[in-house]
């Protein structure tokens, strides 16, 4: 198995793509991380993670850092002038074109953590055209709007996401949440405010240009999809909220399952550990990378 890096101009960004493959890979697979993280939740450089678990079954997998996050140029504390307006209407369509032009125009297959479902979702809906370059979606813990009510939501949602965090980055326009010990890598203001914005109950529609994303996934029609969550992931992806945005998605193509011990996992799974955990390896990784071959 091999990695390298490569590098994709979008507007003044250079967007940082893992490359991870061996001599047989076929089906291209993009991965895009969710929020206050990087591409790093899919792989590393000594061969863990579900990026690096289906290079070893033969997938061409290209893993994301969005603009800012990661590896990409200009990191987020050099340049915080976007948001995730930015990330749907710019990053992801030019990530998905790039690989299916560079992967011989073969469709390819997109693999999202959390609030990275959510843009990817918004970006299909709004460009419709991108439907022919995509073979699945896969989605991790993906929820948009955050509707249960326990002690790690009013925490992690309600104080954190919501107050504490739009407070902190208003006057430097980022949060360092790596310094703060609350994700793996930073966000800017205006992503942390236009979030905050959707995952409260509220309409899909952009807060930049008032597009109309329920309005647009009615009429889209859907890859393959499947939502997989775990049964202690109690705020960030939990099993409601992520079953109510495949009901908003209107998505009749896709499948959802929760992760727990009693329905066979080795593990209750959370927001995290559903893609780190050695037992993932066997759990459900397997199951994942067939179905992807699947839908080919």
């Amino acid at each position: 198995m091999n990695q390298e890096s490569n590098y994709l101009q979008v507007d003044h960004h250079q967007l940082h793509l893992r490359h991870i493959f061996d001599e047989n890979s076929k089906q291209p697979v993009l991965m895009i991380h969710g929020a206050i993280e990087n591409g790093k939740i899919f792989y590393s450089e000594k061969g863990k993670g579900f990026g690096c678990y289906l290079a070893q079954q033969g997938f061409d997998v290209h893993v994301a850092d969005l603009r800012g996050r990661g590896s990409s140029k200009p990191s987020i504390k050099e340049l915080p002038d976007h948001g995730q307006y930015h990330s749907i209407v710019h990053d992801i369509p030019a990530l998905i074109n790039h690989i299916y032009d560079s992967c011989g125009q073969q469709p390819i297959h997109l693999v999202c953590h959390s609030w990275g479902g959510v843009l990817v979702s918004s970006s299909l809906v709004r460009f419709p055209e991108l439907r022919n370059k995509v073979r699945s979606l896969l989605c991790f813990g993906t929820k948009r709007q955050v509707t249960v009510w326990n002690a790690e939501r009013l925490f992690k949602v309600s104080l954190v996401w919501k107050r504490l965090a739009p407070l902190i980055t208003k006057k430097v326009g980022y949060l360092d949440a790596k310094k703060y010990k609350i994700g793996s890598d930073a966000e800017t203001h205006d992503t942390l405010t236009q979030g905050a914005g959707w995952v409260k109950l509220s309409e899909w529609k952009d807060p930049i240009d008032g597009f109309d994303y329920a309005a647009a996934a009615e009429r889209f029609e859907w890859p393959p999809t499947w939502h997989l969550t775990g049964i202690k992931d109690m705020a960030l992806g939990h099993a409601q909220d992520v079953q109510l945005f495949i009901k908003e998605c209107h998505n009749h193509n896709a499948i959802f399952t929760n992760l727990s011990k009693k329905d066979g996992a080795a593990l209750d799974y959370d927001h995290i550990n559903i893609l780190t955990a050695p037992q993932a390896l066997t759990d459900h990784f397997p199951k994942l990378a067939e179905w992807l071959q699947n839908n080919t």
